[in-house]
């Protein structure tokens, strides 16, 4: 059986590199069909900062996920996340030429492009240009200003701005890896895909994704994004700390911090001791559960208060912007033991775990519906909605020539606002990415 209508998700973070092979099933479910995982070497806190190990790690998870497959991987869609990637709120507006004439799907682009014109300090260039609500002629509040009458249209936008040396960096590993580049997604959207309902995206909700080098933040708020940050701690920082305050290997401190490593040092007796073994012939060291928990929480708490002080920078506090969906946590760093409980202690608000089951195929495996797989699902999730918009063009192919007659006949019988394809902003801001990233090259 060999598969043909297939995509790939390729998820480059600070402790792990997966690939993940993947089809939509008859039920608009993602089916796995492989996956690969190797060491991340080479990437620190989300930044590429060396090449050739990144490409071997890149091409380790790779094979992994072609061996389990039996398939061949050719294109595949990554994240950009980071701590180089930062936000802010920005208005413009446009005036048209004609307030007689329906806005149209042009005049939405022609505001978006302006956004893009914005000048940035110096290194830095605007990836992502979301826009939040629009205003016709005064009018506020409006989600889809399509159809309507107005002169002046105007818009509030979520601008995501990141360092162009460190996207060309991963564009690079990637086809030094022999492979394309597809789709590329910024990463807390990514693992917002795989784990957030509507339902919850409506209500406001925010989506903290504890990874190994940093910690990404969504909110989403009426189905619309609303800020994202990163910050540049995350699980390693914990494990050092752990390696510094018992004095032991990074090995046997990540270890300790999967096996034994909680957020509340309160669950934890005194005469709760572990033994490490000691260092060629050296005797081993004993650690008690209570001080490790505790070295825990001292960083754990550091990083919660950092997300809360964004969260609040939001707005949460005011009646119009509560986040009534609360907390979902994911990524690795969300399977440590009661962290869920120090969230909601801290902050105030509710908090869950996020699996990426919910868009997965009922007999996928359950490894990958671990928190950690969140980004590489959300990632594989993006690349079968861009193939599934690509493919309708390459089964035309055959009848090229009926096909551009036709087109050209019904081009001039279709009124003008038809005739702009009707793209979503992130199809649209992809397309803007990839012209900037064959333009850098």
């Amino acid at each position: 059986m060999k598969e043909t209508n297939y995509s790939v998700g390729l998820d480059i973070g600070t402790t792990k590199i997966v690939a993940i092979i993947g089809k939509e099933n008859e039920y608009g479910k993602i089916e796995i069909l492989g996956i690969g995982k190797s060491k991340s070497l080479g990437v620190h806190r989300g930044v590429v900062n060396n090449i050739t190990q990144t490409i071997e790690s890149i091409q380790q998870a790779v094979q992994q996920a072609e061996t389990d497959s039996g398939l061949k991987i050719d294109t595949v869609s990554v994240g950009i996340a980071g701590q180089h990637i930062r936000s802010l709120q920005h208005s413009d507006y446009i005036t048209r030429a004609n307030s007689e004439e329906v806005i149209g799907y042009e005049d939405v682009d022609n505001l978006c492009n302006q956004v893009y014109k914005l000048v940035m300090l110096p290194g830095e260039e605007i990836i992502h240009v979301l826009p939040q609500e629009f205003k016709v002629d005064g009018q506020a509040e409006i989600k889809e200003p399509m159809g309507m009458y107005g002169g002046r249209l105007e818009a509030n936008f979520h601008v995501v701005v990141g360092q162009v040396s460190s996207i060309k960096n991963i564009v690079r590993c990637i086809k030094s890896a022999g492979l394309n580049l597809g789709e590329i997604s910024l990463e807390p959207l990514a693992s917002a895909n795989a784990v957030l309902s509507q339902e919850e995206k409506e209500a406001g909700v925010a989506l903290i994704d504890i990874g190994g080098g940093t910690t990404d933040l969504a909110i989403f708020k009426d189905g619309i994004i609303r800020h994202t940050a990163v910050i540049p701690f995350g699980g390693n920082v914990i494990t050092e700390d752990i390696k510094e305050g018992c004095s032991i290997i990074e090995k046997q401190a990540e270890l300790l911090k999967i096996k034994f490593g909680s957020a509340w040092p309160g669950e934890n007796k005194d005469n709760e001791i572990v033994s490490i073994p000691g260092l060629r012939g050296r005797d081993p060291k004993e650690i008690t559960l209570k001080n490790l928990s505790k070295i825990i929480h001292a960083r754990v708490v550091e990083i919660i208060e950092q997300v809360y002080v964004e969260i609040k920078n939001y707005g949460h506090e005011e009646q119009k912007k509560k986040l009534i969906g609360g907390i979902v946590l994911t990524g690795g760093g969300s399977q440590l033991k009661h962290l869920k409980q120090l969230v909601e202690y801290i902050t105030g608000m509710d908090t869950r775990i996020g699996y990426p089951n919910e868009h997965l195929a009922g007999d996928s495996e359950e490894e990958i519906a671990s928190p950690l797989y969140a980004t590489g699902v959300g990632l594989l999730m993006s690349a079968v909605a861009s193939d599934a918009k690509q493919k309708p063009h390459q089964e035309l192919t055959a009848e090229e020539v009926q096909e551009e007659v036709s087109e050209a006949a019904s081009a001039e019988k279709a009124p003008e606002e038809d005739k702009a394809p009707r793209k979503n902003i992130f199809d649209k801001w992809s397309e803007k990415l990839k012209d900037f990233l064959d333009n850098a090259e």
